[in-house]
């Protein structure tokens, strides 16, 4: 195929953009910030996970904290009664038989209320343990909101450039033949379809032609279309190819 030098020069443009393309329509749908969110999401997970079994531990404190203060309750409630019984009693034997009650229930009272202080130490713990996994938790709801909004901001960036690039491709995809355009689009659907020709090297696959491939290149006619040997890529050729 022939075509006139300066529509070959085109196709670098036209290589230039697509490349910009590929790399915004990529960034448009892959965002950098996406693996750090998918990984934030993991470790929120667990965090949620170890969040639910300190709370199951609390509430289990709670739960063991309020049966003990019923029972400090029902034991206060006893110790009233038989005080009262004891107050009237005229029997020396059924006074005795109270006194004996509220000593058992007075060392019934003291185990329970050490219970309970042992218990409370354990609940404040509890609540401390929970209150810091809920603020990692936000933490990472506040790191993942800000990673949301970068990811969002570069996309539309992404968005944008790919807007103005596509424009840009048309208006020189226009002005290129073609029978030429087709080649090109043919050879860049299965990579790079051109690429400059300079010191030597192809600029698209970045390979140093082998020297008698590139004597055969430049006998070529300058309007002859010809291809880099390594990756099969249009090679243009421009004063910087000498």
């Amino acid at each position: 195929m022939n075509a006139d030098p300066a529509d070959q020069r085109k196709l670098l443009d036209l290589a230039d953009l697509d490349a910009r393309i590929r790399r915004d329509e990529h960034v448009a749908g892959n965002p950098p910030q996406a693996a750090q969110v998918r990984e934030l999401l993991a470790q929120r997970t667990t965090l949620a996970h170890e969040l639910a079994a300190r709370a199951n531990t609390r509430d289990d404190l709670k739960a063991e904290l309020a049966r003990v203060e019923s029972d400090v309750n029902v034991v206060d409630a006893r110790m009233a009664r038989d005080s009262e019984r004891l107050a009237t009693a005229t029997n020396p034997k059924q006074a005795q038989g109270f006194e004996s009650e509220l000593a058992s229930l007075a060392r019934r009272k003291s185990d329970l209320e050490d219970a309970e202080l042992v218990l409370m130490e354990q609940l404040e713990a509890a609540d401390a343990a929970v209150a810091e996994q809920e603020a990692k938790i936000a933490d990472a709801n506040a790191r993942g909101a800000e990673l949301s909004s970068e990811a969002k901001r570069v996309v539309a960036e992404a968005t944008e450039r790919l807007e103005t690039s596509r424009r840009d491709r048309s208006a020189i995809a226009g002005a290129i033949p073609a029978d030429l355009l087709a080649l090109y689009d043919r050879l860049a659907s299965r990579g790079i379809g051109a690429g400059l020709l300079r010191g030597g090297a192809c600029e698209a696959c970045r390979m140093v032609l082998p020297p008698n491939d590139l004597a055969v290149v430049r006998r070529a006619q300058t309007d002859e279309v010809v291809f880099c040997p390594e990756c099969g890529a249009i090679l243009v050729r421009t004063e910087e190819s000498r």
